[in-house]
């Protein structure tokens, strides 16, 4: 089955992640949309998601209006405060077939400044 370019370029960056992931980080894969953005801490080795953050979800969704960029920093923020939480500061960065540009690159610099390391 021949695959299509997208699907190429997202199982080559994951499988690089995968490749050098270990028990002691995780992965946070990324994806957006043309409005919203949404991001999840995977487990690997166990195969499963220990959190998830969206700008779907009924708290973010209810503020006022906000552009994508705002958007992708307020999620970012909640993520980083349910990841202190469980005790999670290292992980991989798993940006898909998006490019680190715009709305992914400030969504990993607002990571960044709280707090987690990748």
């Amino acid at each position: 089955m021949k695959l299509k370019t997208i699907d190429r370029k997202k199982f080559r960056v994951t499988n690089k992640v995968k490749r050098v992931s270990s028990s002691d980080r995780f992965r946070l894969s990324i994806s957006r949309s043309t409005k919203n953005i949404s991001a999840q801490i995977i487990d690997d080795v166990k195969n499963i998601t220990l959190i998830s953050a969206s700008s779907i979800e009924k708290d973010v969704k209810s503020m006022k209006k906000v552009n994508k960029i705002e958007l992708s920093k307020i999620v970012a923020e909640k993520l980083a405060k349910k990841a202190q939480e469980k005790k999670i500061t290292k992980i991989y960065f798993d940006r898909g077939v998006y490019k680190y540009h715009g709305r992914v690159k400030v969504f990993a610099d607002t990571l960044r400044k709280n707090g987690m390391e990748f």
